[in-house]
């Protein structure tokens, strides 16, 4: 009976707590929801590849807490994006002359940002955090390359490049601004883990013996609008 009586004290004065720090609070935290897409440039940061950033598209949806006594506001969503990276490779069948070998990668990615506030205003804020991500493997864009041979290697077909480690931790920083119901975001994206760390075991590797290492690196460019 006792300890009956001492949870409903604890559940009483937690209500009377609670609710008289609700009716001091001078302000109202305010939940936003958004939807943006725009463009990417995609690299691979590596040694073991002469590569060229490419073009892509990137599709978002976003959670957004706004705090407006704080410093700070905070944000979560996903973004899904397909990007396009290239290498130098020679068709033996034809020609010597080098081309440009395009590879297509999707990424989905789950993030959560801390939005600074500079000006103690959510027109523009400073945006850093981690993020999750999958991403496909390396696939051809154009498949009458497949017989290519990489300039990087001497005898590996463009084919044969297209391991890579599904599950990556990126790091992002960037910025947003906007008012109303429109904004602009800018990010730069790069990954802490070694997304080229399958090649190592790929049928190719075991007689070249490299150490495959690279790191994603990816601006996109955003519109947003929030509801």
């Amino acid at each position: 009976m006792k300890k009956l009586q001492l949870i409903l004290l604890v559940a009483l004065t937690t209500g009377f707590v609670t609710k008289n720090f609700a009716q001091h609070t001078s302000y109202k935290i305010k939940n936003g929801f958004s939807l943006g897409g725009g463009l990417t440039q995609f690299d691979i940061i590596t040694d073991n590849f002469d590569t060229k950033k490419g073009d892509g598209w990137i599709a978002n949806m976003t959670a957004t807490v706004d705090i407006p006594q704080k410093w700070f506001n905070v944000s979560y969503g996903m973004q899904l994006s397909e990007n396009t990276i290239s290498t130098t490779g020679f068709d033996l069948a034809s020609t010597l002359a080098a081309q440009d070998v395009e590879y297509k990668i999707f990424t989905a990615q789950v993030q959560f940002l801390w939005h600074a506030k500079p000006f103690r205003t959510s027109h523009f804020t400073i945006d850093f955090g981690p993020m999750l991500q999958y991403n496909s493997d390396l696939e051809l864009s154009d498949d009458q390359q497949e017989d290519f041979i990489l300039a990087d290697f001497d005898t590996v077909r463009a084919s044969a490049v297209k391991d890579l480690n599904n599950f990556n931790v990126n790091g992002t920083i960037g910025a947003t601004l906007g008012m109303g119901f429109f904004k602009v975001r800018a990010q730069y994206i790069y990954g802490f883990t070694n997304i080229l760390g399958a090649l190592n075991d790929s049928d190719f590797n075991q007689t070249l013996g490299r150490d495959f290492k690279g790191h994603q690196s990816m601006f996109a460019f955003t519109g947003m609008i929030t509801f």
